[in-house]
């Protein structure tokens, strides 16, 4: 006799979930969980997890692969300062908190009262044996304007769940390669030539 398959389970990661309710779930899974929106992506990069910690602990290491961060300030050892584009040649900062951690596996942070886009979020780091490690990021944000605001953020490839794929791609390729891959032109000759 087989077992009779539950059709009710869902086996995906809550921030990539369409089950209803799994958004809040993800959210309230966060230990201080702020944003209504929620992105989840992930990379198997070919390092241990012990080096990627490191490498990603160091906030100030972040602008070198977040192309839309134009700054971090570190401020202590749980606090820092974010500047970052946003559509329509704007900024957005934020001071942000670590809430957790652990060594090597895991970083949570939350964005402080007043910052121009409320967030919160989870990097995690498995080791998955020859492959490397598996970094995933969570992110819970507020979008500025709303949904009128998150469609305009998309339209200028602005948007937390494009920027969140294109910054883990760019982390893989740095922590495999020393380097990252970028255009034959930069933005400002894309720029000049009204691009």
């Amino acid at each position: 006799m087989t077992a009779e398959r539950d059709d009710t389970r869902d086996d995906a990661p809550l921030s990539t979930s369409k089950r209803s309710g799994a958004t809040d779930e993800a959210i309230a899974g966060l230990s201080e969980g702020q944003g209504s929106s929620i992105v989840g992506r992930a990379v198997t990069i070919n390092r241990p997890a012990a080096e990627l910690f490191s490498y990603f602990r160091d906030f100030a290491n972040l602008p070198s692969f977040m192309e839309n961060v134009v700054r971090i300030d570190v401020l202590d050892g749980t606090r820092s300062h974010w500047v970052v584009k946003a559509p329509a040649d704007r900024t957005v900062e934020w001071d942000a908190r670590v809430t957790a951690e652990e060594e090597g596996r895991f970083i949570e942070w939350t964005s402080e009262p007043g910052a121009d886009v409320a967030n919160s979020g989870r990097i995690e780091f498995k080791e998955v044996g020859a492959r490397g490690t598996v970094v995933t990021a969570t992110i819970a944000y507020d979008p500025p304007g709303g949904e009128i605001g998150k469609l305009i953020a998309k339209m200028f490839q602005r948007e937390p769940a494009i920027q969140a794929r294109r910054d883990l791609r760019r982390f893989k390729q740095l922590m495999e390669t020393g380097e990252i891959a970028t255009p034959a032109m930069n933005p400002k000759q894309f720029e000049e030539m009204g691009l």
